[in-house]
C-alpha cells in the first residue's frame, strides 16, 4: 500500500498547481479528479482535445493512481462518448483505474448492471480498471448493495469511501464483505453524526489502523487516497489536515 492525493483537496487553485503541491508535499502519486463544472480538469476538456490533456498531465511530472470522473450528462450515449475518451486519457497516461458513480439510490438495478457491464468492456479494452464508488446517495449505500452489484458485473471493482459507511443513514455499517472488491481507497476522518462527513484529523471515529489491518488480510496492495476536500465553508484549514493523515497513514503501512 502507498499513500496518494486527490486533486480536490486544492480545487482553490490550478490543475497545475495542484498536482506541483501534491508533488512538493512528497505523495507518491495524485488521485485525479475530472469532474463536470470541476475545478481542474472536466470531461469537455478531454473530450475536445485529448492531446493537450495528455500534455499537461504529462509535464506536472506526477504519476496518478486512479481518475475519479463525474460526467457532464445523464444522457447514456454522451455519458459513454465522455467516459470512453477518459479511458484513453488513462491509457496513455498509463493511470491503471477509473472510478464513477454508481447509479442515484432508487435506481433499477438492471439497468445499472447493464450500463457497468458495457463500461467494464470499454475499459478492459483500454488496459483500465473500471470501478465505482461507495456513496450514500448511490445505489451502493448498502454494503451488501455494493457487494451484489459488483457479483453482478464481472470485472467491476469498487472505490471504497468508508465515510459513507461511518455518517449519516448508513453509520457503522459492517463493510467487511466489500474488501475483496476494492482496488482504490480514499480516506477522512469522519463522525457519526450527519453534519461531520469531514473533521480534523483525530476528532471522528475512523478506525485506520482497523481499516488497514483488514485491507492487509485481503492483499490489498494499492494506493490509499488522502482525500480532505478544500469545500467554500470548511471550518478548519486543509492542508495541515491533508499533511496530518498522510503522515498517520504514512505510519501505518
Amino acid at each position: 500500500m502507498y499513500v496518494a492525493c486527490s486533486t480536490l483537496s486544492f480545487s482553490k487553485v490550478s490543475l497545475e498547481d495542484a498536482l506541483r503541491t501534491v508533488r512538493e508535499m512528497r505523495f507518491t502519486k495524485a488521485d485525479l479528479a475530472i469532474h463536470d463544472g470541476g475545478p481542474h480538469l472536466t470531461p469537455a476538456e478531454v473530450l475536445a482535445d485529448l492531446g493537450r490533456c495528455v500534455q499537461r498531465l504529462k509535464a506536472t511530472n506526477l504519476p496518478l493512481a486512479s481518475i475519479h470522473l463525474v460526467t457532464s450528462t445523464t444522457d447514456t450515449a454522451g455519458a459513454r462518448k465522455e467516459f470512453q475518451a477518459i479511458c484513453r486519457l488513462a491509457r496513455v497516461c498509463t493511470v491503471p483505474l477509473l472510478t464513477v458513480p454508481a447509479a442515484p439510490l432508487g435506481s433499477d438495478l438492471d439497468i445499472e448492471v447493464a450500463r457497468l457491464q458495457d463500461w467494464v468492456r470499454i475499459a478492459e479494452a483500454e488496459g483500465v480498471i473500471l470501478s465505482v464508488e461507495t456513496h450514500a446517495q448511490t445505489v451502493t449505500a448498502d454494503p451488501l448493495g455494493a457487494a451484489e452489484l459488483c457479483r453482478r458485473v464481472p470485472g467491476l471493482a469498487l472505490t471504497l469511501d468508508p465515510s459513507h459507511y461511518h455518517s449519516g443513514p448508513h453509520a457503522s455499517s459492517d463493510y467487511e464483505c466489500l474488501l475483496k472488491f476494492v482496488r482504490h481507497v480514499r480516506l477522512r476522518d469522519t463522525g457519526t453524526g450527519t453534519d461531520q462527513f469531514q473533521v480534523r484529523i483525530g476528532q471522528g471515529e475512523m478506525e485506520f489502523g482497523k481499516l488497514l489491518t483488514q485491507l492487509d488480510r485481503c492483499r490489498y496492495d494499492r494506493a490509499l487516497t488522502v482525500d480532505v476536500r478544500d469545500m467554500p465553508d470548511s471550518p478548519f484549514p486543509i492542508v495541515p489536515e491533508v499533511r496530518k493523515l498522510k503522515y498517520l497513514l504514512e505510519s501505518l503501512v
